[in-house]
């Protein structure tokens, strides 16, 4: 049958029907509704579905099926493939959608295919929901956009933070593209003030062959690097540092994705390689968790193209950002009612009239998502108040202790026991090779050594011993009488004991009057008092003896004036001389007399030459005052803190010790939150920075002393112990390690490896120390006692003047008196 048509009628009556049932109530208690949201996605050329859309519909879903989030309604989507870079196709999509009938539009990514997306919302007032970076426009008038993406300005600021925490005092910043300078702004306008010198390089468009450029910086030892790229041209980043050798513990790695977590960084763990980043998602969160577990197995059943460098599974910041997106929708849509979404024409320009009404819920919405608490600003629709993580690459579980194990220095990858290096290592290579067994080296996995907690259950090597985790332990582990009750432990092959790591006593500064140091005080009072003594005697023999007179004028023997020249002041004057080794005009005639004189000069001889001596060495070698010598010094006082490190043999000897100097400094480590250290590097650490002394076995205290001059053993060992080879109880393996031991010591190796991973550079003796020139601050005192002796002596000058122009006076008187009278 022919039917003829009219096409007008026909589209009027199909447009009739589409409005009918697109403008039904959207939110009504009274029935299940349906709300439909529209998602635009660009995919690449090796991914089906992109990563962004997969989130998409998991968030649909895990929304429905919750019900106690929107009661009423059901969420469902339209989805809308473009090509990348294709912003024509963009608008054409999206025209679609909201023709159909959209309460929201998510996506694209691109920056020319969002500003078209973004301007048909803006005119139609149909809320536009990203969650990638935006370029930040100068006059931003786009009032229907929402961004979850935390502003760039706010991520600028944190890595300067960063870079301000290191103290870094030069940086290379690699970007990929220009908007990476935008996010580094406040980086790069920080030199001024931080001291800071920044160098500036990009990485070659196209695909990411980067080794020329690594090239350069390594030649330039450029050590500190910041990467401005994404996870995916991270991902290869890594690969090529480690192709270029610069995966070592000389270089620091900072990248400023926010995806550095979802990389697998598992080759590069032990390399020893610095790398720190960011991280948006709150993963010790339970429902953040639960919600990337769930996220996990999804794509572990059917997972997309693998991307390079990335672990299976792993949500993606932009996928988690996705999620938080769509869950907004759910918030808003909590709050409205009497709502319609109606079809949009955009060639017609009828905006959605509830469009402002929805949007403002969106920017009142607050909820706690995957990527933490999300906050709205009202303004401009961007981000507020978010929290990043600081990331950092590092060795988990890992149980190391210089010089016993440590990992191995190489500009180039290692794997298995090839990472390793050190006496325990070496001792390990020779038991193998007596005994004929292979091995594999495994780091603990709790980093401890093994104690006791106060349920009696181990932790450390102990308990991967007990477990049959490790046939062996071959540690610095003390042996132990707690230990010994539940592993069995080898013959020693290192004998120790506790002592006390401090740092060295500080050199006692000059002062101005230094060179009164080579004599005490009571020497210095002594001699005073004996040369005070000495001229008195002196006085009083020459007065006595007759042969200190003599008749002031030969010319004249019948004279009967006599006088002596050892008066009281010339007597004083005499020993003065001879103290100073200048000697006087003043000469002792009596036998009596030169006896005192050379008895005298013999005591000033030998003063003199002590005192030259002891001075030259109080000068120019530094005296030592230690606080402490000894662990009773320790237990008497509280200003300095001690401890041990937490969980080990050292502590646990403190612990079960029933000495009562020993149980004192248990009360006091105990009663301390802060006087366990968690290892070794922690107490070291301590030791350096603050006023803290580190309890710890003597041959660690005897390395760490050969490589930092400023640390010292103080005084003698506490206890006497030795380290073994741990084994679990009633293995095969302990007896033939104990006669491997016996014989490599036997032939003396035990003793070279001990040399050859102990010796340092070494540290020079206090008694070696080069003399200094002597400055003001040493001997600036005899200057000052010199212009003291300069200023009495113009005093006394001055007095005998006028003593003397008295006498003078009281003669002239009486002469005038005298001649008057004639």
């Amino acid at each position: 049958m022919h039917v003829k048509l009219d096409y007008g009628c026909v589209e009027r009556r199909k447009r009739l029907f589409t409005w009918l049932i697109l403008f039904t109530p959207m939110f009504s208690p009274s029935s299940q509704q349906v709300l439909r949201i529209g998602g635009i996605f660009e995919t690449r050329e090796s991914e089906l579905v992109s990563v962004e859309e997969l989130a998409f519909k998991f968030a649909v879903t895990n929304i429905n099926r919750n019900r106690t989030l929107m009661p009423n309604t059901t969420l469902t989507y339209d989805i809308q493939r473009i090509n990348l870079f294709d912003s024509f196709e963009a608008s054409r999509r999206v025209c679609d959608q909201l023709a159909l009938g959209v309460a929201a539009v998510f996506g694209p990514s691109h920056s020319s295919s969002v500003s078209a997306v973004q301007s048909i919302c803006n005119a139609l007032e149909v809320p536009h929901i990203q969650t990638r970076w935006k370029h930040p426009s100068v006059d931003n008038r786009d009032i229907f956009y929402i961004n979850l993406y935390p502003e760039y300005t706010a991520i600028s600021r944190a890595i300067l933070d960063i870079v301000t925490f290191f103290k870094w005092k030069s940086l290379t910043v690699v970007y990929e593209d220009s908007t990476g300078l935008m996010r580094m702004q406040e980086l790069i306008k920080a030199p001024s003030k931080l001291n800071l010198k920044i160098r500036i390089r990009q990485l070659p468009p196209g695909e990411v062959e980067a080794r020329p450029l690594l090239k350069e910086m390594k030649r330039d030892k450029e050590f500190y690097i910041l990467f401005d790229c994404s996870y995916r041209t991270a991902a290869e980043i890594l690969n090529q540092l480690s192709s270029m050798g610069m995966m070592t513990e000389y270089y620091h790695f900072f990248f400023t994705t926010l995806d550095l977590f979802a990389l697998d960084l598992e080759p590069y763990r032990y390399s020893g390689v610095n790398m720190t980043g960011f991280r948006l998602l709150n993963i010790d969160d339970p429902y953040v968790a639960s919600t990337m577990e769930k996220w996990s197995m999804e794509r572990l059943q059917a997972p997309p193209k693998k991307e390079m460098g990335l672990m299976d599974g792993v949500m993606t910041t932009e996928a988690a950002l996705m999620y938080d997106a769509v869950f907004m929708v759910a918030v808003a849509s909590q709050r409205a009612t009497q709502m319609t979404v109606s079809s949009l024409q955009c060639h017609r320009h009828k905006p959605w009239r509830f469009g402002p009404r929805f949007m403002n819920l969106f920017k009142e919405a607050q909820w706690d998502g995957l990527t933490g608490h999300i906050v709205l600003n009202k303004t401009d629709g961007l981000r507020r108040d978010f929290n990043l993580d600081i990331i950092s690459l590092k060795e988990d579980g890992t149980a190391r202790e210089n010089p016993y194990v440590m990992f191995k220095k190489s500009d180039k990858e290692l794997s298995g026991n090839d990472r390793f290096e050190g006496y325990c290592l070496d001792l390990l290579k020779e038991l193998s090779n007596i005994l004929g067994f292979t091995y594999e080296v495994k780091l603990v996995s709790d980093g401890k050594y093994g104690a006791q907690n106060d349920k009696g259950e181990w932790n450390g090597m102990v308990r991967e011993l007990i477990d049959h985790i490790a046939d062996l332990a071959v540690a610095p582990l003390t042996i132990t009488y707690v230990r010994e009750k539940v592993i069995d432990f080898s013959k020693p092959f290192m004998t120790l004991g506790i002592s006390i790591l401090y740092r060295k006593p500080n050199g006692t500064n000059p002062g101005v009057f230094s060179f009164l140091n080579p004599l005490t005080p009571d020497i210095w009072m002594y001699v005073l008092l004996a040369c005070t003594g000495v001229s008195c005697v002196l006085f009083v023999i020459a007065r006595f003896t007759p042969y200190e007179w003599y008749n002031p004028h030969p010319c004249n023997p019948s004279s009967e004036l006599i006088e002596n020249n050892f008066t009281l002041l010339n007597s004083f004057w005499f020993g003065v001389g001879a103290l100073m080794q200048q000697g006087s005009e003043l000469m002792p005639k009596a036998l009596s007399t030169r006896i005192v004189g050379g008895i005298w000069w013999f005591f000033t001889l030998i003063i003199i030459s002590s005192y030259t001596a002891n001075l030259a060495a109080f000068l120019t070698v530094e005296r030592m005052d230690a606080p402490i010598e000894s662990a009773d010094d320790l237990a008497k006082q509280t200003r300095i803190e001690y401890g041990s490190v937490r969980d080990g043999s050292t502590m646990t000897f403190f612990k079960k010790s029933k000495i009562s100097t020993y149980e004192k400094m248990w009360a006091f480590m105990s009663s301390r939150t802060t006087a366990l250290v968690k290892n070794n590097r922690e107490g070291i650490t301590r030791v350096l920075t603050t006023d803290y002394a580190m309890l710890m076995e003597s041959t660690s205290i005897e390395y760490i002393s050969q490589r930092n001059c400023n640390l010292t053993q103080i005084g003698g060992l506490i206890d006497s112990k030795g380290y073994g080879v741990g084994t679990p109880i009633g293995s095969p393996y302990r007896d033939k390690v104990t006669i491997a031991i016996l014989q490599l010591q036997e032939e003396g190796k035990l003793h070279m490896m001990k040399e050859k991973w102990w010796r340092g550079n070494g540290c020079p003796e206090e008694d070696n120390k080069e003399a200094s020139a002597l400055g003001v601050e040493n001997i600036g005192g005899i200057f000052i006692v010199l212009a003291a002796g300069l200023v009495l002596s113009v005093f006394v000058a001055i007095g005998e003047f006028i003593y003397k122009a008295r006498k003078n006076s009281d003669i002239e008187e009486v002469r005038e008196e005298e001649l008057s009278l004639c």
